[in-house]
């Protein structure tokens, strides 16, 4: 088992194996090991994956809910979530914000079951009015905002859309664009997405 957390587009794996998606980072001569569980460890191990030359971070110990606990500690947690929506043909439905290709998703407002605002956000961010689906995966991935260093956790979500629905961009979301990508335009898109995203996709088997 294993945690991914993403720095920018590094990743961080909380873990007690090497599983075959960590072993090509094992390999790599900038990745950070660490396995000795102590406030020290996990401050270093967040300095270095702040560093621009580390290219991942493994951090072992046989308890990650220990393990996890220990770095959630050193972040203010704020929770949100989103859709991975696919139309009748299968197409999954892409938007462009700030530069890149996203999935919709935001935070979740308080009361707020993940569903309930997976839902929520797919429609003001995009218009369309989707059903909900299994909920795929949990991504995390940190930031700093005024001084302070916050890690989002999302929980997504595969969702289905009837045809015909008409696409509605948030704009004061800085939503420019939105697409139903197949399986040629997703696999384009991937080029210029985050890390998170490309976890999702794959989840879905995508």
């Amino acid at each position: 088992m294993h945690i991914t957390i993403y720095f920018n587009d590094k990743p961080l794996f909380l873990t007690d194996t090497i599983t075959d998606e960590i072993a090509p980072y094992a390999h790599h001569d900038d990745a950070v090991f660490m396995d000795e569980l102590s406030a020290p460890g996990v401050n270093s191990m967040i300095h270095e994956m702040n560093q621009e030359k580390i290219h991942a971070g493994i951090y072992f110990h046989d308890d990650i809910e220990q393990l996890k606990h220990a770095f959630w500690r050193k972040f203010i947690l704020v929770q949100a979530a989103g859709g991975l929506v696919q139309n009748p043909d299968n197409h999954v439905l892409m938007m462009f914000r700030r530069g890149k290709w996203d999935l919709p998703k935001g935070k979740m407002d308080p009361g707020e079951t993940p569903a309930q605002s997976a839902l929520r956000e797919v429609e003001e961010e995009t218009g369309i009015k989707a059903t909900l689906g299994e909920q795929l995966v949990t991504t995390y991935h940190t930031y700093n905002d005024s001084g302070h260093h916050i890690l989002k956790e999302t929980f997504w979500f595969r969702m289905n859309a009837t045809a015909g629905q008409a696409l509605v961009p948030q704009t004061e979301e800085q939503i420019t664009e939105l697409v139903w990508a197949d399986a040629k335009a997703l696999k384009e898109y991937m080029k210029n997405t985050f890390p998170s995203v490309k976890e999702v996709i794959s989840k879905a088997g995508l």
